[in-house]
């Protein structure tokens, strides 16, 4: 799987369409979840693809929100990434914003947890910690149940991410919640740097 793109140029093009911390925040915990995922998926010999993917999944989302992965192809191909990243990144909207189907196991991934890891965040934020790395799966599973808590974050879509993987939302919520616990530190210290 080719990205056709360093991650320098990719972090460039993001950077041309998207300013806001909150996003570019977003976009580094969503590559380096992937980038855990990978790993732990038995896929780490194709890392940086499912990182730059998870990088990349909202480059037209601040700009453009409207046409949410349907601009993305065009701002993707100006910058050199592949067909296959393009792909990638844009059937993470399936059913929101886009008919394409996540088909590979990474594309489900991406759109299974990336929902999921805003809902994460925000339960982070609630912490006396500020931090992801002490919650507890329960607490998790709690702000799930709670729809007025993080409205924003389709529990509709994580629940169909999860059917998507085959997997129990449980396992889904868990090892997402891992991946971030794990990746939270250099995703703070890259979006301070970043900023």
């Amino acid at each position: 799987m080719q990205t056709g793109l360093t991650r320098e140029a990719a972090l460039a093009a993001l950077k041309t369409y998207n300013t806001e911390p909150f996003h570019l925040r977003h976009a580094l915990t969503v590559e380096a979840v992937m980038r855990w995922f990978a790993a732990e998926e038995g896929f780490g010999d194709e890392a940086d693809f499912w990182a730059m993917a998870g990088l990349l999944h909202d480059i037209d989302f601040e700009k453009w929100p409207e046409e949410h992965c349907r601009k993305a192809p065009e701002l993707l191909r100006e910058a050199g990434a592949s067909e296959e990243l393009i792909h990638a990144v844009c059937c993470h909207g399936w059913g929101i914003c886009t008919d394409l189907k996540p088909e590979h196991h990474m594309e489900k991934i991406l759109y299974a947890s990336d929902e999921l890891t805003g809902l994460i965040g925000a339960a982070a934020k609630m912490r006396p910690s500020g931090s992801c790395t002490d919650m507890e799966l329960s607490s998790l599973k709690k702000k799930f149940k709670d729809k007025r808590f993080a409205a924003g974050c389709s529990r509709e879509v994580i629940r169909s991410g999860a059917d998507l993987l085959g997997w129990e939302l449980e396992t889904l919520l868990e090892r997402t919640l891992k991946a971030m616990a794990a990746t939270e530190k250099s995703v703070a210290d890259e979006a301070a740097e970043q900023a």
